[in-house]
């Protein structure tokens, strides 16, 4: 029997007021507005800014970050229990979910 695990994606819109305001505070690191969000998640930061929107597994642990995916204007957060492929047609990412919205 295949073993169900906990999987999310968090996509963080780029170019807005909450990126441009880690970039300032970070001004030093002489970085755009994705790649300060990106080491900015690496470093922990959707666990003090936004606790409430990460899940947990079903034994109550907290999911790892994975991945980071940099788009046009989001940055795609992949946490799991495990690294493992997200199905593109229950992804959130629009360019996942869009090329098989044409099969429909």
């Amino acid at each position: 029997m295949e073993k169900i695990s906990t999987q999310q994606e968090i996509l963080l819109v780029t170019g807005t007021n909450f990126a441009r305001q880690l970039s300032e505070n970070n001004a030093a690191d002489n970085l755009n507005d994705s790649e300060q969000l990106e080491k900015e998640c690496w470093n922990g930061l959707l666990k003090e800014l936004l606790p409430e929107i990460l899940e947990k597994t079903s034994a109550g642990k907290e999911l790892y970050l994975w991945q980071i995916v940099e788009a046009d204007s989001f940055i795609e957060l992949d946490l799991g229990e495990y690294p493992q492929p997200i199905e593109k047609n229950g992804s959130i990412n629009p360019y996942s979910f869009l090329l098989t919205q044409f099969y429909n």
